[in-house]
């Protein structure tokens, strides 16, 4: 028997109350040894770490040359996901991580905003199971600390949808000390303690710091009582606006004066000896939006923009850091699954050089600016990629992914180039826990999970691949089957891609296999009628 199988025993037995005792190696007769004293004889723990507008190289273990060694020591024990795919934008790829549903089929096609159609609704709907509910039915402790932004109002909260207890951010990005202070007059920002609103000090509170606050806590209290727990960890860092603690910003001014084409540059160097992308892709160009850093008039500004955006990656790689302390401290280590990845690639909302909302001569990094970091330095986020959150070219939705599991990653530091999907999140979590997915929750009738289990991956084997996995995001589309990549942005005509051969989707191969972009158009436009996906700018339904 296998640890697996013996998992599956275990939940099985409690499912119908066996004592654990009558479930030991011992009793069922195998001649495996007992585990050592913190080995993992129980259904794993699983930390799921999601940081929001987060470009693809910008953490030490994927390129970067922000300080991460969290993060870096995660990947050097654990393993690291080449080809691993969120949605492009942040409520989609929510809904799709919690659901394992295309975020359409969730209720999720856009954002919160209600478009008065059952695909573009604003919140999760009835006809999908949260990861949340479903290991709760199992037994599991769910904790939730972070950033919702799946559903405004009651009864679409965290604690709504199967979380037991939740500290967060209900709401999208917000001022991280203040959230009062949002992007413009009239828009407010919700918080929120398990189902009571809440209004954090305007004094010593830092958001991303009041995230792992409230996870370290949490996994204090209830990880080491008999159940396994899921806490979902969901920071806002490093999306906009560009708010960070002065110690972390002085790490990293004037860092940046290199300007973005060299940073780029040396990122791409880092990646291929890394062995996280082939020598044999082009770097995309630089974006042509944007010019030269020779040519940038503010480059002190430019630099402290990249500076605090840096800065707040920083401070989220500490938080991570202390999460995992706090996992050492109960002993769970061994037995805890970690999976961390951004929802999607870097942000280039604001253009060139970025926005900047209050225009009050300030700073970026302080409580009253408010200002994104630009298309500019995006496009170093996303290297080698080109496009950016909202796109579905490799800039807008690949993600690093690290999977950390002691008890079952025992090839520390190694790369996969196997393809995943958000989807396949909710599938992983209820594999690893032996829970199977339902058909049914209290009493209606569930989508189908879309999904497949990362687990043969993260025990070193080949799984089966997707017959095709698909985007769609404000008119951007795209799918993808085997090397083969069909995409289009909005409005445009399709583009054809060998990713084996050019991931960074420089050579266009569509006039070359009209074929082949014929049979992967049917296949999308087959995905996007079951999935209810309408013609975008979506047209309003009267309610």
């Amino acid at each position: 028997m296998n640890r697996r199988d013996f998992i599956k025993l275990i939940a099985a037995g409690a499912a119908v109350g066996f004592p654990p005792r009558i479930l030991s190696m011992e009793n069922l007769g195998l001649n495996h040894p007992q585990p050592a004293p913190g080995a993992a004889t129980r259904r794993p723990n699983i930390v799921l770490i999601m940081v929001d507008d987060m470009g693809f190289s910008d953490i030490g273990c994927y390129g970067g040359e922000i300080s991460t060694p969290n993060l870096d020591r995660l990947a050097a024990g654990g393993l690291r996901f080449t080809q691993f795919y969120n949605t492009a934008r942040c409520c989609p790829t929510r809904a799709s991580l919690l659901t394992g549903l295309y975020p359409h089929q969730a209720g999720v096609g856009h954002m919160v905003d209600n478009k008065g159609h059952p695909s573009y609704q604003g919140y999760l709907n009835d006809r999908c199971v949260t990861i949340a509910e479903a290991l709760k039915l199992a037994g599991y402790r769910t904790l939730m600390s972070g950033k919702w932004h799946v559903g405004e109002n009651r009864p679409h909260w965290p604690v709504d949808r199967g979380f037991d207890r939740y500290y967060g951010l209900i709401s999208g990005g917000a001022n991280y000390f203040d959230i009062s202070k949002d992007k413009a007059p009239g828009v407010k920002r919700t918080m929120a303690i398990d189902g009571e609103s809440y209004v954090p000090p305007k004094e010593n509170f830092y958001i991303t710091d009041a995230f792992t606050d409230n996870a370290v806590k949490f996994i204090d209290q209830y990880g080491r009582g008999k159940e396994p727990f899921f806490l979902y960890l969901a920071y806002t860092a490093p999306h906009w606006p560009l708010h960070a603690l002065p110690e972390d910003i002085a790490k990293y001014k004037g860092k940046y004066l290199k300007g973005w084409d060299e940073l780029r540059q040396q990122r791409y160097e880092r990646m291929i000896k890394m062995g996280l992308i082939s020598k044999s892709w082009k770097m995309s160009p630089r974006d042509p939006q944007t010019w030269a850093w020779e040519e940038e008039k503010n480059k002190e500004l430019m630099d402290l923009k990249m500076a605090v955006y840096a800065a707040q990656v920083d401070r989220m790689d500490q938080g991570v850091g202390r999460v995992l302390e706090a996992i050492r401290r109960i002993g769970a280590e061994e037995n805890t699954l970690v999976l961390f990845l951004s929802d999607n690639g870097g942000c280039a909302e604001g253009g060139p050089i970025g926005f900047d909302d209050r225009k009050n001569g300030l700073p970026p990094g302080g409580v009253d600016s408010f200002m994104s970091y630009g298309l500019s330095w995006a496009n170093a986020s996303n290297t080698p990629f080109r496009r950016y959150k909202h796109w579905v070219h490799e800039g807008g939705i690949a993600t690093p992914l690290i999977a950390y599991w002691p008890a079952v990653i025992k090839n520390g530091g190694s790369i996969t180039n196997q393809v995943g999907h958000i989807i396949d999140i909710m599938a992983t979590c209820l594999d690893v826990a032996a829970v199977k997915y339902p058909e049914t929750y209290q009493g209606r009738e569930l989508v189908p999970l879309q999904g497949k289990s990362l687990l043969p991956i993260l025990e070193g084997k080949k799984r089966q691949e997707h017959e095709a996995i698909c985007w769609e995001h404000e008119g951007n589309r795209a799918i993808r089957q085997g090397k083969w990549k069909l995409v289009a942005a909005h409005g445009q005509a399709w583009e054809l891609y060998d990713l084996e051969a050019d991931r960074t989707e420089l050579n266009n191969l569509a006039n070359k296999y009209p074929e082949r972009v014929d049979q992967l158009k049917a296949m999308y436009q087959s995905w996007a009628q079951r999935c209810g996906v309408l013609p975008w700018p979506i047209k309003k339904a009267k309610m």
